[in-house]
């Protein structure tokens, strides 16, 4: 099954819950979007609300307004991403040949930093 992408509002008002790291109504990510961009408080409740339908935030009702959080980090789906990715070519090998070509050398330090967490009987 593919992953949903995010559509652009989706995907800064999901940067601004996964950095905010606690529940968060929406006047507070109104606020900030509001920084970058001239946005109503009901478009950010109807995104917010279609997140939470979509399965991206789960929500609480606290006073008279929900407060939101992420059901996933954004680590988390960008690996499920880069895995949905992978998977769309015919040669893996070759594919992971082409990305590991591309890499930063701080991207080729997180990696080897990430191989270094991951115990090598998992890796199989």
């Amino acid at each position: 099954m593919a992953l949903p992408r995010l559509g652009e509002l989706e995907a800064a008002v999901m940067k601004r819950v996964w950095t905010y790291g606690r529940p968060v109504n929406v006047r507070t990510v109104l606020e900030d979007l509001r920084h970058d961009r001239k946005i109503a408080y009901t478009t950010v409740m109807t995104v917010m609300d279609n997140l939470y339908k979509k399965g991206w935030l789960r929500r609480e009702m606290v006073s008279r307004a929900y407060v939101y959080e992420p059901t996933a980090t954004r680590e988390g789906y960008t690996a499920k991403l880069m895995r949905e990715a992978l998977a769309t070519s015919d040669n893996q090998a070759a594919a992971f040949v082409h990305f590991l070509a591309e890499l930063s050398p701080e991207e080729t330090e997180a990696l080897r930093a990430a191989l270094k967490i991951i115990p090598p009987e998992s890796r199989t």
